[in-house]
């Protein structure tokens, strides 16, 4: 990778690290991520699969993102190889319970990444919100029943 587009990609990671503390916060809504993906991106979600094209991810985010707002994704490490960054997270609920969890990113190039893959253990996901008690709020969305797991990378 050259220099200028590791600076790229560098100055794409600190703005996307802003954002994603800024959601942590309460000032932005999940849904203000689309501005760091290309029209025709890729985002594999444990529990919801495979979500094609911006517009698609909107609605994904605004979906599976609404009712937990106060949970927090704290990041703990990057990891940067090339074009490929790997985001190491916690899942916290808000009694504190916590899921290790890991994002792929593939960056096209302009401040976009083409593909997101995130990675968490549903096992401990699902009895943790067991164990704290925590209901779905009304009118939250489930995750479809038979989501696509087609896991591979756009060429």
């Amino acid at each position: 990778m050259g220099d200028d587009r590791a600076a790229e990609l560098a100055a794409t990671l600190e703005r996307y690290l802003g954002y994603r503390q800024a959601v942590d916060e309460g000032v932005r809504p999940w849904s203000d991520l689309v501005e760091f993906f290309t029209d025709d991106a890729v985002f594999i979600d444990p529990a919801w699969g495979r979500i094609e094209g911006i517009d698609e991810i909107r609605a994904f985010l605004v979906d599976s993102m609404t009712g937990i707002e106060d949970w927090t994704f704290p990041v703990d490490h990057l990891y940067v190889d090339g074009d490929e960054v790997i985001v190491k997270f916690r899942q916290v609920l808000p009694d504190g319970r916590q899921q290790s969890g890991y994002s792929t990113l593939l960056y096209a190039g302009g401040g976009k990444f083409r593909y997101e893959e995130d990675l968490l253990n549903m096992a401990h996901v699902l009895e943790d919100l067991r164990a704290s008690g925590w209901e779905p709020p009304a009118g939250m969305s489930p995750p479809p029943r038979s989501p696509v797991r087609d896991f591979s990378r756009p060429s």
